[in-house]
């Protein structure tokens, strides 16, 4: 290997981290320096940072775009994934996952078993599995904009949920879920 393949090979990317304070807590947001939104963490998150070692940067249009995309989402607006520049990074699979978590409307819920068959399907497989589904959803790295809280158990188990059960519900119940249809487990 040798010259441009060689010096693409060994770039390091730098990332950037700014603070939101939300309804639900404080969370972290962090971009590439491609200015795409590489992650949305809630204090105290599983996974937290998913091994990058942001730079703290404010003032970055990508975090202003963001928190002007949560602060529509937590007014009660609407707000669809694809308004911002995404990179999350992942394996083809995850972002396969974190691609369908974008489909799930808001307001409404999905199990990791249509997760998986949905996958099943787009692939001409058979079957997939729901626990691999379950472990991509919780590695999704920005929560709430690629809705991962939107995913729940068989008959409406409230289960996994990297940044804590509370949070999901108190989403859930911002978004006008009928949480009578599902349980804690």
């Amino acid at each position: 290997m040798g010259g441009r393949a060689e010096a693409l090979s060994q770039r390091v990317m730098t990332y950037y981290s700014t603070e939101y304070a939300s309804p639900i807590g404080q969370m972290t947001l962090a971009c590439n320096e491609d200015g795409k939104l590489v992650g949305l963490w809630l204090a105290g998150q599983k996974y937290f940072l998913g091994g990058i070692s942001p730079v703290p940067r404010d003032g970055l249009p990508i975090f202003a775009q963001t928190e002007d995309w949560l602060n529509r989402y937590f007014a009660g607006e609407k707000t669809a994934a694809a308004a911002l520049p995404l990179a999350p990074a992942g394996s083809a699979f995850r972002r396969e996952v974190w691609k369908i978590l974008c489909e799930i409307p808001y307001g409404e819920v999905a199990t990791y078993g249509e997760i998986s068959r949905s996958i099943a399907a787009r692939r001409g497989l058979e079957r997939m599995s729901a626990q691999a589904v379950g472990g991509a959803v919780g590695h999704n790295p920005i929560s709430v904009i690629i809705p991962c809280h939107r995913v729940v158990g068989v008959h409406g188990r409230l289960t996994g949920y990297a940044g804590g059960i509370d949070k999901k519900m108190k989403l859930l119940v911002h978004e006008g879920v009928q949480m009578d249809r599902l349980v804690v487990h």
